[in-house]
């Protein structure tokens, strides 16, 4: 029944993501408000096509968020879904192959059915979507198991401070029994996991300052401190000789895997040569000691994801800046906290600045690293809905990527969360070329029903 309606159903499946992917809905971006309005109409719109009912567009303090649920009887659980609907910018737009907003696709080594390429697509218009099509699947075949409430949110790429105020403020509302989230990816197409830990994540701006003004390099270099090349000396310090961080009590509140724990860790199914082949790279990078899955996943990081200052146009001017910025994002492991993790960098980044120049730090935003349990009906639910349509057990596995509303659900709402993602590493998220496999796409329509099942069947305690 599941299949038959997906094969029916295939091509509009398809059409409407497609549509949906055309809007451009970066969030980051002020001259796209009116793009945010208009694709949580979208939502909102498909939502109630779909049979959710209280269906809304809720205003907040910057984007919207769309709320819609379906409550066929009380006494049954709840499954809260999670999403959002707002896309990191296209730059730079030169890198592209095609188009970013206009759905293209093209067959790939991993993807020989075809995979979406545009902005969203995987990061999380397509696996978002993936459930209202399910849940219409459900509701048009009368299968709904259990109640389902949707809260798609348009401001995860830029640090969700305003769904955390709605959930405080909707806690009765989005009362459920679990979370379910599809933002994450799979170790490969022909080895399904679920992903078990989150790390967390410290994200800043900083901002060094030298002369009032631009000066002239030839008349005043060599006599007055470069904040560009400041910068990049405190930045290179922060690393030492084995890619250990530097800053004071970084590593204070890092949870230690056990021997056993990195040795099953190790056991996922990865190949570091063809890891390095598919990054087009030579040799791999991280601190010492740990294998490339522990570093992705269980080690906390310091990456530096923009620098920028002085003269970057076509042709030369020979400047002398007077500031130089970079945005610096820190990934944290279970009992780091983003906010103290803030305050060290901070005090670390302005203790190792000369008098030359004046440093400042702007917390942008962060979240809490989080692990989920293995044994909790959720995490059964799902795994037994990925072994029905993958026919192979899925693999627990901890990303490295960062989800902070994870941590706020269980924080405000006491609910934990299961992490069902149905991309892949490699479908470019944040980088031009993003893609989505439509295998991909139409296997996490098929799963999802499954999962619902299996919930339902193994959680009978009463929660709406």
């Amino acid at each position: 029944m599941i299949k038959e309606y997906i094969e029916q159903n295939r091509q509009r499946f398809l059409d409407e993501l497609f549509e949906l992917l055309r809007i451009p809905s970066i969030s980051a971006d002020p001259e796209n408000k009116n793009d945010m309005i208009k694709c949580a109409e979208f939502v909102k719109s498909k939502m109630i096509a779909a049979g959710a009912d209280k269906v809304e567009v809720c205003q907040t303090a910057g984007h919207p968020i769309v709320y819609g649920e379906k409550i066929i009887d009380k006494k049954l659980p709840t499954v809260l879904v999670y999403g959002h609907y707002d896309v990191q910018p296209v730059v730079p737009l030169e890198l592209w192959d095609s188009p970013p907003f206009e759905p293209t696709v093209k067959k790939t080594n991993l993807h020989p059915d075809g995979a979406i390429f545009a902005r969203g697509s995987s990061d999380d218009k397509g696996q978002f979507y993936m459930h209202l099509k399910a849940f219409e699947l459900m509701m048009k075949t009368n299968s709904l198991p259990c109640n389902v409430k949707f809260m798609i949110e348009g401001e995860e790429e830029v640090g969700s401070e305003n769904l955390g105020k709605f959930i405080v403020s909707n806690k009765e509302r989005l009362k459920a029994s679990v979370v379910v989230i599809s933002d994450t990816s799979m170790i490969a197409n022909d080895i399904p996991s679920i992903d078990v830990g989150l790390r967390g994540l410290s994200y800043v701006e900083v901002e060094v300052t030298g002369p009032k003004i631009d000066l002239h390099s030839g008349v005043y270099g060599g006599a007055i401190a470069n904040p560009i090349t400041i910068l990049a000396k405190m930045i290179a310090s922060i690393h030492d000789s084995t890619n250990h961080i530097t800053i004071p009590g970084f590593y204070e509140d890092v949870m230690n895997l056990s021997n056993d724990e990195r040795t099953e860790l190790n056991k996922a199914p990865f190949n570091l040569d063809e890891y390095k082949k598919d990054l087009a790279v030579d040799e791999v990078w991280g601190e010492k000691g740990y294998t490339t899955l522990e570093r992705t996943g269980i080690r906390p990081t310091f990456e530096l994801n923009g620098i920028w200052g002085g003269y970057t146009g076509e042709g030369s001017k020979t400047v002398l800046p007077a500031k130089a910025f970079a945005k610096i994002s820190m990934r944290l492991v279970p009992n780091q906290s983003s906010k103290k993790m803030t305050e060290l960098f901070t005090k670390y980044f302005e203790s190792i600045a000369p008098k030359s120049v004046k440093v400042k730090v702007k917390d942008l935003h962060g979240g809490e690293p989080v692990v989920t349990p293995t044994d909790s009906p959720a995490y059964i639910a799902a795994a037994k809905a990925i072994e029905t349509t993958f026919g192979k057990k899925a693999v627990p596995t901890r990303s490295g990527g960062s989800i902070p509303i994870v941590a706020l659900f269980e924080k405000e709402l006491g609910l934990k969360s299961v992490l069902m993602g149905f991309g892949l590493d490699s479908d470019g998220l944040h980088s031009p070329n993003e893609h989505y496999g439509i295998f991909n796409y139409l296997k996490g329509i098929e799963t999802i029903p499954h999962f619902f099942k299996n919930y339902a069947e193994m959680q009978t305690q009463p929660s709406v």
